[in-house]
């Protein structure tokens, strides 16, 4: 989920004013209907009513439904990053400030929950798994944890975002799939972060 390196890609041709607005307002369109009625309710046709584009212009722009949903996932998280730039993550130490970064993300998902399904529903198909989009919500949220660990070696840094993204995707999939509450996730988020930065908390777990 975090992972934000990939293969060079031919630079897409930017955008005109014009198309930036019918894409921003077909990703807000599809934010609307996943908050209102989850995955089943973004069906592109209604995205695009709801928009006021032509259905063959949302294709242009996202392929299928989990590639738009994964943008708004990648907005969202656009969002998130620019909200914690404005609040910067409490804490004394990079654990907790890690922790804070993860369980804000995970407060602001518990509030839409069938948005939240949604998101995680595309984030997790195989289709959305190596496009852009999924890499620009790497990018977001590796610029959030990242900043938090700057006393650390990069590799070091790099595989605790990369471990950190593991577990975040996979206990967001065992809510999905009603394994655990959603308030395990950042319960185990925050867990995962104190373990990997914290040796006071390794050794009160592992006291032998």
């Amino acid at each position: 989920m975090l992972n934000s390196r990939r293969m060079p890609q031919p630079a897409a041709q930017p955008m005109t004013a014009n198309q930036r607005a019918r894409r921003s307002r077909v990703i807000a369109a599809a934010l609307k209907l996943a908050s209102e009625g989850g995955y089943d309710a973004v069906q592109m046709r209604d995205v695009a009513v709801t928009a006021d584009v032509a259905l063959g212009t949302i294709y242009r722009y996202f392929p299928s439904k989990d590639m738009l949903l994964t943008s708004v996932m990648a907005d969202w998280a656009g969002q998130l990053r620019e909200r914690l730039g404005q609040n910067p993550p409490h804490g004394t130490t990079p654990a907790t400030r890690v922790a804070d970064v993860l369980q804000r993300a995970c407060r602001s998902l518990e509030r839409e929950p069938l948005l939240a399904a949604a998101l995680v529903r595309a984030l997790s198909s195989s289709e959305a798994r190596d496009g852009g989009p999924i890499s620009e919500v790497g990018l977001h949220i590796r610029a959030m944890i990242e900043p938090q660990l700057d006393d650390l070696d990069a590799e070091i840094r790099e595989d605790i975002i990369t471990v950190i993204g593991h577990v975040w995707l996979s206990t967001l999939i065992g809510w999905l799939n009603g394994r655990i509450q959603f308030s395990q996730v950042a319960q185990q988020l925050g867990m995962a972060a104190h373990l990997l930065l914290d040796d006071d908390y390794r050794r009160r777990a592992d006291p032998t």
